[in-house]
């Protein structure tokens, strides 16, 4: 390929990320994040891969209290929120950070931190609500409410919604009784922030413990190509039939859901190049969105990497994750073979034709790829089989995806002969210096 014809191709790759980037602010709210470039960018990067490089030896090395690893990680949380969720979509600017926003960072992060660093002596003297300070009161209060509209930020309004409804049932129950205002106050307080019954409950204890170092691998997964390569597999396989492209939109947001468990960004994964397949085979376009649609949708089922709910599911009734992946793969099976026996049927209605052969990827091909579902089958076999703790697993799922990226890397390099040589030395590299680094770690637990 020629230069000129590299360059339009970076190009346009580009303009479609970019146009993709747009769709995913529009139409998701967790998309709608700030636009960082040049030398802030940078730094924002290094802080938020520090970060996940902390989730990773909190939840394999550290034996602090549970409470510790809570706050630390809470307050971390604050900080990583604010630098990437603005006041609202209207606010979404390059390289702007208003000083209200540090402001409130500030002082929800330094709320979280007070608690981890001084747990010792609170643990000790803070024993009961009756023992609440006005100063331990602003404290809880200020981590509380950056908390919550951190979450507005996020996920909307809807959820604070219900939230004050209970909080505002709880103070009006308890304000019948003999109780001054401090008093509620100090309780309500007490439970919240300073017990594991509020803000540190179930929910905050899964995110930290699974969930922050799941989406870390599902992040490395989709850096080596893996969604490209889930689409080019989907053709090969369905590309050829009757409607074609509508069957690939449904195996390749099934193999996508595997790695994602967005709803969204399965969307817009997928959508943007099975979507203008659909209407060029025949499709109306209102059917092929809405097949991409249904399709997506079904990702947060698809074991082994499905949505928040399914850790969740897995802390509440005390089961393992890989148990709770095991019940859901007759439920994903149902609903993609249900969507697919609909799509086959519309195609055929239509009397739409598949995708010439030749215009296809071929097995043979694809074959030379199929090390980049190293990481995922690595994930499947320990989850399954039980053989090690889920953290544990997906932590090593990450390291074996960095080898397979440092190998993707070292292809591209120079020439295939010279690429693939700098690919192993680099790859064992990294995995050398990551498990050298983590066996340290490990000697100071």
């Amino acid at each position: 390929m020629s230069d000129t014809k590299k360059t339009a191709a970076a190009a346009e790759a580009a303009s479609l990320q970019e146009d993709m980037d747009a769709v995913m602010r529009k139409y998701d709210r967790e998309s709608a994040t700030r636009i960082w470039a040049g030398k802030p960018k940078i730094v924002i990067s290094v802080v938020m891969a520090l970060f996940s490089v902390y989730c990773i030896w909190s939840t394999l090395f550290s034996t602090a209290a549970l409470e510790v690893r809570l706050t630390a990680f809470l307050g971390l949380i604050i900080i990583m929120g604010y630098l990437t969720y603005p006041v609202s979509k209207k606010h979404v600017h390059v390289n702007r950070l208003p000083w209200y926003d540090i402001v409130i960072m500030v002082i929800g992060a330094a709320a979280f931190f007070y608690y981890c660093f001084n747990y010792d002596t609170l643990i000790k003297t803070l024993t009961s609500a009756a023992k609440m300070t006005p100063f331990l009161i602003a404290v809880g209060v200020a981590g509380i409410l950056t908390l919550a509209e951190l979450c507005r930020r996020c996920v909307g309004v809807p959820i604070l919604v219900v939230v004050g409804a209970l909080l505002v049932y709880t103070f009006v129950s308890m304000l019948k009784g003999d109780q001054s205002f401090e008093q509620v106050l100090g309780r309500v307080i007490y439970t919240l922030f300073f017990g594991t019954s509020g803000v540190l409950s179930t929910p905050v204890q899964v995110c930290a413990k699974f969930i922050a170092v799941f989406i870390i691998f599902g992040a490395f997964l989709e850096r080596t190509g893996i969604s490209s390569f889930f689409i080019d597999l989907a053709n090969a396989i369905a590309g050829w039939t009757s409607g074609g492209p509508a069957k690939v939109a449904v195996i390749s947001s099934a193999l996508c859901g595997m790695v994602s468990g967005s709803s969204v960004g399965n969307t817009v994964t997928t959508g943007s190049v099975t979507i203008p397949m659909m209407k060029r085979t025949g499709y109306k376009p209102e059917f092929a969105g809405a097949v991409e649609a249904a399709a997506s949708t079904g990702g947060q089922i698809m074991p082994p990497i499905m949505g928040a709910a399914a850790f969740l599911m897995a802390e509440y009734m005390n089961v393992t994750y890989g148990q709770v992946t095991l019940w859901a793969i007759l439920p994903a099976v149902l609903y993609f073979g249900g969507i697919f026996i609909s799509v086959h049927l519309e195609a055929k209605k239509l009397g739409l034709r598949g995708i010439p052969r030749s215009e296809l990827p071929r097995f043979k091909y694809l074959m030379r790829n199929v090390y980049l579902l190293l990481p995922l089958v690595f994930l499947i076999w320990v989850v399954t089989a039980n053989i090690r703790s889920l953290q544990y697993a997906a932590s090593i799922a990450i390291l074996i995806s960095i080898a397979v990226t440092a190998l993707i890397s070292g292809i591209t390099i120079g020439g295939k002969a010279l690429g693939k040589t700098v690919a192993i030395n680099e790859c064992t590299g990294v995995v050398y210096r990551v498990a050298r680094l983590m066996h340290t770690l490990h000697l100071y637990r």
